[in-house]
């Protein structure tokens, strides 16, 4: 029976140490390459290192707060475990001491107000910047279940993947988003490049990012708005500028035809698609959904759900809800012949 005693006053010590050992593992393991273009301890962008050493200092000092609560609690299991010569009395209680009270009361509020005092330090470091006049303007308007990005000063409109320069250090190239809300609440999360800055209906909000690498970053809505929010995802691609601008030619040019598609432009044009999506130089100027002028141009549909491949293109436009359950895309009820000319013709819009 006391070996069992213990063997448990022994594990209560080891556990903790076991915790603190895997921890630190893991935090070795992160200091390594990122694998992942989601991965918060791998911040590319000045607003996300500045969350990154917020949630580094936070962390130490629970870390700390968790180091000494249970080496406390291993020492008085040790210390005061029930040994075979114990008379079962309760040992004396101490009452009323204004020492105890005052650590215990004093400590944990210099605590808090410390860790107040640096996020909130941190909150008007990223707030208070300004655009310069070299920087990028994009409009982000969340819709169900979709992004939509306005270039006001370089007349550009696409959705879902948004494209920014690198900003180089010599030559900063940031990029400010104003964030607005078609419907109803969303939220415009790309963890290595910023925080989580909400989009809420008739109350325009703002975020910015300047990426210090070239590559691609995801992201996604991380505020419940209905049943697709899941898959409300988004891609921002940081390019070098010439290749950023590049992409903004290409993007401003109009739609491409040609007359081998026109019965798919024809069954594209006298159906309800015109309702909800743009095509530059056709009589299709919907805004509900996504703008199509360069759909090809996207790797992906469905606000990422999906790839842009052909076979996927097709599938989305027979059957949304294949792809996204819940999708506010109605299925057309094309004949077979309507739906390939249909994905024939969108095929063409690069």
């Amino acid at each position: 029976m006391r070996d069992l005693k213990n063997s448990n006053a022994v594990r209560l010590v080891v556990t903790p140490l076991v915790v603190l050992w895997f921890a630190a593992t893991v935090a070795a393991q992160n200091t390594a390459p990122p694998l992942s273009p989601t991965n918060i301890f791998a911040p590319a962008s000045t607003p996300a290192e500045s969350i990154f050493g917020l949630s580094m200092f936070v962390l130490s000092v629970t870390a700390a707060i968790f180091v000494v609560v249970v080496s406390l609690l291993a020492y008085a299991a040790v210390k005061f475990r029930k040994r075979n010569n114990d008379d079962g009395r309760e040992p004396p209680q101490v009452y009323g001491s204004n020492q105890v009270e005052v650590a215990w009361t004093v400590i944990p509020i210099l605590i808090v107000v410390a860790l107040f005092m640096a996020t909130a330090r941190v909150i008007a470091d990223v707030q208070k910047v300004s655009p310069s006049a070299n920087a990028i303007e994009v409009v982000a308007i969340g819709h169900q279940f979709w992004w939509e990005y306005r270039y006001p000063h370089l007349g550009v409109v696409t959705a879902n993947e948004l494209h920014v320069p690198v900003s180089d250090p010599q030559h900063p190239t940031p990029t400010f988003i104003k964030l607005l809300s078609a419907d109803t609440d969303h939220n415009f999360w790309v963890p290595r490049l910023a925080g989580k800055t909400d989009l809420i209906p008739n109350h325009p909000n703002s975020s910015w990012i300047d990426p210090h690498e070239v590559g691609l970053y995801l992201g996604q809505c991380a505020q419940y708005c209905g049943t697709q929010h899941a898959k409300m995802l988004l891609r921002v691609y940081v390019q070098p500028r010439d290749e950023f601008e590049r992409w903004i030619q290409q993007q401003r040019q109009p739609a491409s035809g040609s007359d081998v598609v026109s019965e798919g432009r024809r069954v594209f044009e006298s159906t309800a698609c015109i309702n909800c999506h743009t095509v530059s130089g056709t009589v299709a100027n919907g805004r509900f959904g996504p703008d199509l002028s360069h759909l090809m141009s996207r790797e992906t549909i469905a606000a990422g759900a999906a790839l842009n491949t052909p076979e996927n293109l097709r599938l989305w436009i027979q059957k949304p809800e294949v792809i996204k359950p819940g999708s506010l895309m109605p299925a057309m009820e094309l004949t077979d012949r309507e739906l390939d000319a249909v994905t024939a013709y969108l095929e063409t819009l690069r």
